[in-house]
């Protein structure tokens, strides 16, 4: 990566009254779906993705393809990669060892992915990874036939898959720890002889990203079939070929913007973000809203008008990857805010509701944390050390803390290289009065 990054950042208040219009880079998300479907789809004359995203996460991701054997031409300061057609089996390699950092997205898709290969793959990450639970599609490849395992035995990585290809059939999978196994089963099921029935079994987390998997294989062209409600009939094989795909700016990275003008009472436009778009998480200007805010949207962008803040009671499962800017939010309202249903964030990069309880109370909030959420409370606030966990989520969100209060230092701030190596930059540049 380009960016370099002191070891601590002091965040300085803004002041003055806040117009800002930013163009934040491509989903994360979308960048890295979009890689497994040209690279397993194979187009005769090969697929061109623009506006893709450059972060850890996905370089992760373009690393372990090419590792499998896939051609891909990389133009980072393009924002475009383009996935040459091989003439080789559909999992070009036999044989690989796959590094995926923290990348959740990259770990599961590419455990689902490889099973298509014949050989022996092994998944590994770093030392959180390794507590990041992945048994449940373990369990589900298993179904299909896949000698798939956790290598320590934990339910964990790293993961070790034997494969000798997937025919298909039915298969089922617990869809309450994360969405990314369902997405990855989607994603390999036109790929298979016989095309896959997957069945989903208890709640499934944050839907609108099996929204988004399920909308990005149809404009592939895959078949999908939902006869009734947690089952999905993927056919084999794919309708055309896709030559090239845009990918949509950032939603999550830009709910910190859309937050900044809450905290602020400012104006920021996001410019970009289609109407509608793939990502669930342009909802969050709808929880804003609640607070008070006004909201507008066309064809340019989504702006957020920030107005004086009341606290909200808001079922943030579908949009969870915003539970930390919404908390650090909830500072600056009037009365409490609580946030439900949220359970399984805490097997992401760190606990995210222990880590944003800690850190929002040494700053002067009073937190009560429970299960599946937390009640954040307003209290007079004051400057802390940030510790961040290595989750760049962390520390995104609560830099909005420092936009109105002095001594906010973020630990690591590093860690933003995850999914959005430019941050810093773009946060500190509010004097921008474009």
């Amino acid at each position: 990566m380009l960016e370099t990054y002191p070891e601590t950042l002091e965040l300085f208040p803004v002041t003055g009254g806040v117009a800002k219009t930013i163009a934040v880079p491509g989903s994360k998300s979308i960048t890295n779906r979009a890689l497994v479907l040209a690279a397993l789809a194979q187009a005769k004359d090969g697929c061109r993705l623009e506006g893709v995203l450059r972060s850890e996460d996905t370089e992760v991701m373009v690393d372990c393809l090419r590792k499998l054997g896939f051609r891909l031409d990389v133009d980072w300061d393009r924002s475009e990669i383009a996935v040459a057609s091989n003439s080789h089996r559909l999992i070009p390699a036999a044989h690989a060892e796959l590094f995926a950092a923290n990348s959740g997205t990259s770990i599961r898709f590419l455990s689902a992915l490889v099973s298509l290969g014949k050989g022996t793959y092994r998944l590994d990450g770093v030392a959180r990874m390794r507590e990041r639970p992945i048994q449940d599609l373990l369990d589900a490849l298993r179904q299909l036939g896949v000698s798939a395992r956790s290598e320590l035995g934990n339910g964990c990585p790293p993961v070790v898959i034997d494969a000798q290809g997937i025919v298909g059939g039915t298969v089922e999978i617990r869809g309450n720890t994360s969405s990314q196994f369902l997405s990855a089963l989607m994603m390999i099921a036109p790929f298979t002889e016989k095309g896959l029935t997957i069945r989903l079994s208890g709640e499934l987390v944050s839907e609108p990203y099996i929204v988004m998997t399920r909308r990005m294989l149809e404009s592939w062209g895959a078949a999908i079939d939902q006869p009734e409600t947690g089952v999905y009939q993927i056919a084999p094989g794919l309708d055309g070929e896709r030559t090239s795909y845009a990918i949509e700016p950032d939603a999550s990275a830009a709910s910190y913007f859309f937050a900044a003008a809450a905290v602020l009472q400012g104006r920021v436009t996001v410019l970009g973000l289609p109407e509608p778009s793939l990502q669930g998480d342009v909802a969050f200007v709808d929880v804003l809203e609640q607070m008070g805010c006004r909201v507008e949207r066309c064809s340019n962008g989504i702006t957020v008008h920030g107005r004086p803040l009341r606290g909200v009671d808001v079922d943030m499962n579908a949009i969870s990857d915003t539970v930390m800017t919404l908390g650090a939010v909830a500072c600056f309202a009037v009365g409490p805010t609580t946030i439900r249903n949220v359970g399984h964030i805490r097997h992401k990069e760190t606990d995210r509701i222990a880590a944003l309880a800690a850190e929002l109370r040494k700053v002067g909030a009073e937190v009560e944390e429970f299960a599946e959420g937390l009640r954040i409370t307003p209290r007079p606030l004051h400057g802390a050390m940030i510790e961040t966990y290595k989750d760049h989520r962390m520390a995104m969100g609560l830099a909005l803390v420092g936009l109105r209060v002095p001594g906010v230092v973020i630990r690591n701030p590093g860690c933003v290289a995850k999914t959005y190596p430019g941050f810093w930059r773009d946060w500190t540049n509010w004097t921008d009065k474009s």
